[in-house]
């Protein structure tokens, strides 16, 4: 294990890749070492502890020389929001502290929790950097009863729907949400047919499903739809060749990718059989978060992030800083480092936090996914925001975006 203080600048460092082996580091708050965090009630001077587990997973490589998704992306974010936490803090006595995890492709990530809760006192707030069956096997843990995991990593709309948990919150968007909004700026610009084209992994198929869902609930129309594998091809080469085949098809106003992992979406932009602009995973994307956010005071965001990680700031980035800003908001509004209580106020309806958004957030209390404004991107910038002009709901627009309480099937929050 590796201490580093939450001042020195440098941040905590990644452990080896060895398989099973956890990367733990402690960020310390002022000037006294945090050994642990205290289970059961806080004491009065004791941080509140938030634990980050992460699960490390396979990617393929980036075509095009493309930068790869940073090694700490999700974790830096969470330090920020550390950061941030304890700046407010101190100004009504409190302090935080995170503890870190990551695990290894193929091990066990209910060990990695375990050993956390053993090494850590029971951390009450867990922020959650791994895919959603991870995540349902951690929420599902039995001692796991008393602990609010917060979701920065998993986009699966089932997570939102019948397969909700009562004590996760999720702060990254659901897919439903992503689509929702592209879906919304393609209605308002009226470039309602669409042309699909889908990857052959899962996720790339549950991106294409929730395409659908949000072409059908706001007015446009799939107009056809193609396969396409990347294996075996070299798109750097053929790429005129291929995707000139795989987008031909019926009149349509935009092609739609959806290419999770990025095998060949980038190479479909201005490859396309007729000169229609590229939407979904690649091209004009929804997001969370981007390089080009900068409106309602996001610059000074970003330049906090860009001097602690030496990058830029992405959307799982957000979510890890949301995630442990909004445990230290609810502290701060209750001027108290009880856990039950900060929990009690996390998961209450009225509970609400700002980020950098222009807009107050808050957690549905339906299903637990934070409600909030999303960005369409073109790298280098902001092409739009969601929800867009004209799409009205009877409480707030934003829940436009995503699954409405009665679409949604959770039942765990009393729904």
């Amino acid at each position: 294990m590796r201490v580093a203080t939450e001042g020195d600048g440098r941040g905590m460092r990644r452990a080896g890749r060895g398989a099973g082996r956890l990367a733990a580091c402690l960020i310390l708050s002022g000037a006294g070492l945090v050994a642990g965090f205290v289970a059961g009630p806080a004491r009065a001077g004791d941080p509140v502890g938030v634990a980050y587990l992460e699960r490390r997973i396979a990617r393929p490589n980036p075509v095009n020389n493309e930068d790869p998704v940073p090694a700490d992306e999700g974790l830096r974010g969470a330090e920020l929001g550390l950061r941030d936490s304890n700046a407010t803090g101190r100004f009504v006595g409190l302090s935080f502290a995170l503890q870190s995890a990551v695990v290894e492709p193929g091990a066990d990530i209910r060990a990695a929790f375990s050993d956390l809760l053993a090494r850590t006192g029971n951390p009450r707030f867990v922020v959650v950097n791994a895919p959603a069956a991870d995540l349902l096997a951690l929420a599902d843990a039995p001692e796991a009863k008393d602990v609010v995991f917060l979701n920065i990593g998993a986009t699966d709309t089932a997570l939102r729907d019948g397969e909700c948990r009562k004590r996760v919150l999720h702060v990254i968007p659901s897919r439903a949400m992503l689509t929702d909004a592209l879906v919304q700026l393609l209605v308002f610009k009226r470039w309602t047919r669409i042309l699909l084209v889908s990857g052959p992994e899962a996720g790339d198929g549950l991106y294409a499903e929730s395409l659908r869902r949000s072409a059908r609930k706001f007015g446009a129309r799939i107009v056809a739809e193609t396969k396409f594998d990347a294996r075996g091809a070299d798109l750097r080469d053929s790429a005129l060749r291929e995707f000139a085949l795989a987008t031909r098809g019926p009149e349509h106003d935009v092609v739609a990718v959806a290419d999770e992992a990025g095998e060949f979406g980038t190479n479909l932009v201005y490859n396309t059989e007729a000169p229609r602009p590229v939407v979904g995973t690649q091209g004009l994307s929804p997001a969370a978060w981007g390089r080009a956010v900068e409106a309602w005071a996001a610059a000074q965001l970003q330049q906090r992030f860009r001097k602690l990680a030496g990058r830029t700031m992405d959307p799982v980035d957000w979510a890890g800083w949301m995630a442990v800003h909004a445990v230290g908001e609810a502290a701060v509004k209750l001027k108290s480092g009880d856990p039950a209580a900060i929990a009690a106020l996390m998961l209450d309806p009225t509970f609400e936090v700002g980020g950098f958004k222009g807009r107050a957030l808050s957690f549905r209390a339906w299903n637990g996914q934070l409600r909030q404004p999303l960005y369409l991107l073109w790298p280098g910038a902001v092409v739009g925001t969601a929800p867009v002009e004209g799409f009205l709901h009877r409480s707030t627009d934003m829940d436009t975006l995503g699954l409405d309480r009665p679409e949604s099937a959770c039942k765990a929050f009393g729904g």
